[in-house]
């Protein structure tokens, strides 16, 4: 094997001859390689089992911490905005109606908080081998998926508890997963390139997370921001997810009516977010090494 920088070239190997790889530095702008990730899938498998075991290493509950951390949030929710404060809900129970906005919202804070912090984390295996660097933030985030099904469990628990009847619009909640996974994958890589060259981007990503809370149709309907500045409120692509899988989960099935238009507003921005988050993180990336 010759190395001489990255990524990685692969040229298969003639009759007795060994494979050889070529590594070269990366030069301006790329998106992701999607066949080198598939080469290093083995990689990224372990680096997402890595963060599972971590995450639960030592714990009591284990997994179950998955599950506690949306419900618990979900009861003091219900006790404070739903039942002292009387937060309008468009007719549907308040534990219900916050459980579906904290189940993407629960994805996207957590990938954002530990992969916008990875690479720095795990620098003592970015300066050792090559392998794809995006593989390092990409795995809380798959790993954060496992904690999403886990969650979700819950909430068929009280669509049972609560004899509500999903209808077929239950369907359409991949594109809203979809759009969730997209949004987190933009941001975190953003984030983590950024706080490889400044270190002050950790101390921003707390606040960010907690006004991007604020800001994101969690504890309140969408109906209470007022219509004028709503087309500018759609463009923080977690409104168009939270409102999706309300809608998709139990609203739909009361007659209630999607603004897909305004979806696709949240959606946009999302995938602008994912394809310049990647741009970014490419082009950086040959950095890393030296400045981590």
């Amino acid at each position: 094997m010759s190395l001489s920088g990255e990524p990685a070239s692969t040229h298969s190997p003639a009759a007795g001859r060994p494979m050889v790889t070529y590594i070269r530095p990366t030069r301006g702008w790329s998106g992701i390689d999607l066949r080198e990730l598939w080469r290093y899938r083995e990689l990224i498998y372990f680096l997402v089992w890595r963060d599972v075991k971590v995450r639960y290493k030592q714990s009591l509950l284990g997994a179950g911490w998955a599950i506690l951390q949306p419900f618990l949030t979900m009861v003091v929710f219900s006790i404070f905005f739903g039942r002292f404060l009387g937060v309008p809900t468009d007719g549907s129970p308040y534990p219900v109606f916050s459980y579906a906005a904290l189940l993407p919202w629960q994805l996207v804070e957590a990938g954002v908080s530990k992969a916008g912090t990875s690479l720095v984390a795990g620098r003592n295996l970015v300066t050792k081998v090559y392998f794809p660097r995006i593989a390092i933030p990409m795995a809380p985030i798959l790993a954060g998926l496992l904690d999403f099904l886990l969650a979700a469990v819950v909430f068929l628990g009280m669509i049972v508890y609560y004899q509500m009847r999903p209808g077929l619009a239950v369907l359409a909640l991949p594109i809203f997963l979809l759009v969730t996974v997209m949004t987190t994958v933009g941001v975190s890589l953003w984030l983590a390139a950024l706080n490889v060259s400044y270190r002050d981007v950790a101390f921003v990503i707390p606040f960010l997370v907690r006004v991007w809370f604020f800001v994101t149709p969690i504890t309140y309907p969408v109906s209470v921001v007022p219509v004028a500045y709503q087309p500018l409120y759609w463009m923080n692509p977690m409104v168009g997810v939270v409102e999706g899988f309300r809608w998709s989960l139990y609203a739909a099935a009361d007659g209630s009516v999607f603004p897909w238009g305004l979806m696709a507003i949240s959606a946009a921005v999302a995938l602008g977010l994912m394809v310049t988050g990647t741009a970014f993180f490419r082009r950086m990336e040959r950095t890393f090494a030296d400045l981590v």
